[in-house]
């Protein structure tokens, strides 16, 4: 592993791992879509939108610039919302050095042609670029990873070198990093839970306590599987860091922007006036129109990222969401996955 890490994204997870790496020893750029934005970081050292607090080290250098920020890079970090990889890998690939390995950090589907954003990177690249390519996935807030709270995550990557070696990369005192060869399960885990904790925000925003947070949390957790497994995941992914942790940090932590947006909703905003207010991408919202054609598509039930839709993009009520929810015939609860898993009935 080189020692040159260019971070392509200067939001609150971009800025964490920069600092991270920089911290670690390694030579880290930064690079910030907007100019004004480099500046500001440049001269602050601190990103008051996204992490106030967090100190930038000299040693990273930010810029707006994306041919210096990828000049002689080992290894490049995307931390870009999933609807802009497709664009910043296309401008990004003049630059990028033949062999460095790429790490991507957004976790989402991609609209229209709701592939998963490895995927999306490795088509922009072309070639054997699927084994250069690699997720970074958990339950990691970066308000708390730049803290040095301990927070564990885990990458996954069609080739198993490639993992490892961002499993290298990352790891500190404070970020234990694990591998998984499932890559389809440990994208599919991060992109989905965000819909589930829109749902569980709406349920706060309605006034509802632990016990309908639990059930969204764990129903939640088996429609994902059921897609995922569908999609060819393995259902023990599900189990990890990239599907229950993460499922749950999001569905119930202060920080998740899926479920502060849920919460608006469930207190009666509109879409336009939620996304204004929380002021930065909210993932889940494109991902529920990505996640409920795709399980049109192959046939998979998903109640929860149904309703979600309908509140989303067809005006309907959080209140009439939860109606249908628990309105819907009856089923028993091991057999309602067992299809999904092979040997199943």
């Amino acid at each position: 592993m080189g020692e040159s890490v260019a971070v392509l994204g200067a939001g609150s997870w971009g800025t964490t791992l920069a600092v991270l790496l920089a911290e670690k020893g390694f030579r880290v750029a930064l690079w910030a879509r907007r100019r004004e934005a480099a500046e500001e970081l440049r001269w602050r050292r601190e990103n008051l939108a996204y992490l106030p607090g967090i100190v930038i080290p000299f040693e990273v250098l930010v810029t707006a610039d994306l041919e210096e920020a990828l000049h002689s890079a080992d290894v490049v970090v995307l931390s870009v919302p999933s609807h802009a990889v497709r664009e910043t890998v296309r401008r990004a690939r003049p630059y990028l050095p033949a062999p460095a390995l790429l790490v991507n950090t957004a976790k989402g589907l991609e609209e229209g042609t709701r592939l998963r954003l490895s995927k999306v990177i490795a088509q922009e690249l072309g070639g054997d670029a699927s084994a250069r390519v690699a997720v970074l996935s958990g339950p990691s807030h970066a308000e708390e990873v730049s803290r040095h709270f301990p927070t564990t995550v885990v990458v996954a990557s069609a080739d198993p070198g490639t993992a490892e070696a961002v499993q290298d990369l990352f790891v500190t005192h404070h970020l234990r990093v694990y591998t998984n060869p499932d890559l389809v399960g440990v994208e599919l885990g991060g992109a989905l839970k965000n819909v589930i904790a829109l749902a569980s925000g709406m349920a706060d925003g309605l006034g509802f306590g632990d016990n309908t947070r639990a059930a969204l949390i764990t129903r939640g957790l088996a429609e994902i599987t059921r897609l995922g497994v569908r999609l060819g995941a393995s259902p023990l992914t599900f189990a990890g860091l990239a599907g229950l942790g993460d499922l749950v940090v999001t569905c119930t932590s202060p920080h998740s922007r899926n479920r502060q947006a849920g919460l608006l909703l469930g207190r009666g905003h509109t879409l336009e006036q939620t996304l204004r207010q929380v002021g930065m991408v909210v993932e889940g919202v494109r991902t529920t129109r990505a996640a409920c054609e795709l399980a049109q598509a192959h046939g998979v039930e998903m109640p929860i990222a149904r309703e979600v839709y309908r509140v989303l993009f067809e005006g309907c009520l959080p209140q009439e969401g939860v109606a249908r929810l628990m309105l819907r015939s009856k089923t028993r609860e091991v057999e309602d996955l067992a299809p999904f898993f092979p040997g199943g009935r």
